[in-house]
């Protein structure tokens, strides 16, 4: 069987302020009910609040070499915002608290649980419980430090403090195939191998971005654009500036968000590594600015990847 060909290029991550969380429910059906909600329309903070999605199921049904605090299924989240924003610490917390509140909280037989213990941290827990209207409580459940709001489907349990750190936003993997088939192909088996890496999440709708962008626009009004040089219907226009190689007719884009470098990497050559042999994928590529926007770099070949301190 054919390999596609790996570009000796890098993806370049730049720095974000991420929130890391547990949501527990029933079953999986509302544990999933939970989570879509919370993780919806955070796919690019070029227009979104946060970039948000599932790093891995756990407990029960999940990893279960994580055991939740209540014993039940569970889903951990993560929400990042760049860490160029001047706004970054208030942003972050108003994405959790409203997606929390609004998307937690309100799904039958939720809870939820902080799982950074860093300092700095929100006192979000307090700010969710004032749904309570005065008949909140502290309390102490499955050994942690939490808030109770009595709701109409009985209580809704969630942790006083939730912690934020550094992390990183916009690794990113390319796929260029013969046709949508082939490149979407690749893209799902990539994804399927960055689900199986902790620490990690892909923000796009099923993981893939089928419309991956460039900084800037023409138009003042945007900050990002699509990427002309390396969409197919625009070869000929383009001509000699068209990025793209011979015989591609379809690019696809993971973009990883993730806890730190060596998980972005990890996450990078299993998707390599689980869909190189898709048949009709031409090449596997990856997007950068040469340092602009981020320094930390993911390369595509392993050997060319300094080692981490």
């Amino acid at each position: 069987m054919s390999r596609a060909e790996v570009e000796d290029t890098y993806a370049e991550a730049f720095k974000s302020l991420y929130a890391e969380f547990l949501i527990t429910a029933r079953d999986r059906t509302w544990l999933d009910h939970a989570l879509h909600a919370a993780t919806g329309n955070a796919s690019s903070t070029i227009l979104c609040d946060c970039e948000a999605g599932l790093d891995r199921y756990v407990g029960p049904g999940g990893d279960e070499s994580f055991a939740t605090p209540d014993g039940r299924p569970g889903a951990i989240v993560q929400l990042h915002v760049p860490r160029f924003r001047k706004d970054r610490v208030e942003a972050l917390e108003r994405s959790l608290l409203v997606r929390i509140s609004q998307n937690v909280l309100t799904c039958p037989t939720a809870a939820c649980f902080n799982l950074l213990d860093a300092d700095p941290y929100y006192k979000l827990g307090r700010k969710i419980a004032y749904f309570g209207d005065g008949y909140q409580f502290r309390d102490v459940r499955h050994g942690r430090r939490v808030w109770v709001v009595p709701i109409l489907g009985g209580e809704f349990v969630v942790d006083r403090r939730f912690g934020y750190r550094e992390g990183l936003m916009g690794g990113n993997i390319w796929y260029f195939g013969r046709d949508v088939d082939s490149a979407l192909a690749a893209a799902e088996r990539g994804v399927t191998a960055v689900e199986r890496i902790p620490g990690v999440i892909m923000s796009f709708p099923g993981g893939i971005a089928g419309s991956g962008s460039k900084a800037g626009s023409r138009y003042s009004f945007m900050v990002a654009s699509t990427y002309e040089k390396f969409c197919p219907t625009l070869r000929e226009k383009l001509g000699e500036k068209s990025g793209l190689p011979e015989g591609v007719g379809s690019v696809m884009e993971i973009i990883i968000n993730g806890r730190d470098l060596k998980s972005i990497i990890d996450a990078t050559q299993a998707a390599i590594a689980a869909s190189r042999e898709t048949p009709h994928l031409v090449r596997i590529s990856a997007g950068n600015y040469a340092g602009r926007l981020g320094k930390s770099f993911i390369y595509l070949h392993p050997d060319k990847q300094p080692p981490l301190h």
